[in-house]
């Protein structure tokens, strides 16, 4: 068993006057202490139960969008909006219970393809609207949660993205987009155009 140290020891000094002055003082406290157990595999399952908390945790974002909820919900849901925010994807969606939804674009062979699948699980407008998640032609789901919120001169959207397996690629790659694509439909609500994606 090797017992790691990572970090660098609170007050140390790289000079011997320095030293000198301040040992006394000197922590020796480290930042961090890895314990690496190869030999039992622990630090394997160790990374892998890290893993698993990681994607426990849902994906949260909170807008204010100084308009309207009704028109927040149009912004959502519209072919239009979505076809501006998505760089041209098409989206197709049946709002009830059971319904579907896609967004459809280009793929590697610039045929077109479902970027993203989804299945409708609640919607009420212009409340609340949740439907599973699926990247690409992944077999695995995951959930998205809209909730919007009426106050005194906007409206406050939450987006809470959960229920990962802990082997959906979509993970990373939802962490950085919703950022983006929700500034991008704050910023097309709010003056009727946007930015470019990257």
């Amino acid at each position: 068993m090797t017992l790691l140290n990572v970090g660098t020891p609170v007050g140390a000094y790289s000079n011997d006057a320095g030293r000198r002055r301040h040992g006394s003082q000197q922590s020796t406290f480290f930042i961090a202490e890895i314990m690496l157990e190869d030999e039992n595999g622990l630090l394997e399952n160790r990374m892998q139960r890290a893993k698993r908390r990681i994607m426990s945790v849902p994906l949260q974002f909170v807008f204010y969008f100084a308009v309207k909820p009704e028109k927040v919900w149009d912004g959502l849901v519209s072919p239009e909006s979505n076809r501006i925010i998505f760089a041209g994807a098409d989206f197709e969606a049946d709002l009830r219970p059971g319904g579907s939804m896609r967004w459809i674009g280009p793929g590697g062979d610039g045929k077109p393809t479902a970027l993203v699948n989804g299945e409708i699980l609640r919607c009420e407008p212009p409340r609340l609207l949740e439907y599973t998640f699926q990247l690409g032609q992944s077999a695995l789901k995951s959930r998205v949660t809209a909730e919007l919120q009426p106050e005194t001169e906007a409206t406050k959207l939450t987006i809470t993205h959960d229920q990962w397996d802990e082997a959906d690629l979509a993970y990373a790659f939802c962490s950085d987009g919703w950022p983006r694509i929700l500034s991008r439909l704050k910023t097309l609500l709010e003056t009727g155009k946007t930015f470019r994606p990257h």
